[in-house]
């Protein structure tokens, strides 16, 4: 009953985990190679209530950022924790101005096994991707022997991000 209740909650305190010092790191290594811009400000998007409780991945001021660069939004990205088999893993989404994927980048990964998702030309399938886009793993998102599990969450959570920011944008709720 014990891990029942823990898998229960584990999504929701993923969620609410702030961005370690070396993943922030990681993480403006990226933007940089992909807006090609020198100096750049995140500002956490506050999502209104009323629209975040009815999101399948929620938001909050430490995982939802604008881009910012000269007073000029240049894009968002979000911090967040994906399950895999038995620990969590990492990643980050980046987006430009209008929520099309520019690049998924896996932060950490704690497993032994399935650490393939990582891989650059795996990830690679979710760029250019829309708010409008649904992904299907095994369909238009490709498999990996080795790593089914990490690959269905990764896909699984792209597909709630994405779902997550269309309800949001369609009720300006930021």
């Amino acid at each position: 009953m014990k891990s029942f209740v823990i898998l229960l909650f584990l999504p929701l305190f993923i969620s609410m985990v702030n961005i370690p010092a070396k993943m922030e790191k990681k993480i403006d290594k990226e933007v940089l190679s992909i807006f090609n811009i020198v100096d750049f400000s995140k500002e956490p998007v506050l999502i209104n209530d009323a629209v975040n409780i009815k999101l399948p991945l929620k938001f909050n001021d430490n995982n939802f950022y604008k881009i910012v660069n000269d007073k000029k939004l240049i894009g968002y990205f979000y911090y967040g924790k994906a399950l895999s088999k038995a620990d969590v893993f990492d990643y980050v989404v980046i987006f430009d101005k209008e929520f099309i994927i520019k690049k998924i980048k896996i932060l950490a990964y704690r497993e032994d096994y399935g650490g393939e998702i990582g891989s650059k030309r795996w990830l690679r399938q979710f760029n250019d991707t829309s708010i409008n886009d649904s992904l299907v793993y095994g369909k238009n998102i490709k498999g990996i022997s080795g790593a089914t599990i990490s690959a269905r969450s990764m896909t699984i959570t792209v597909n709630k991000l994405l779902e997550s920011l269309l309800i949001i944008q369609e009720n300006n709720a930021f």
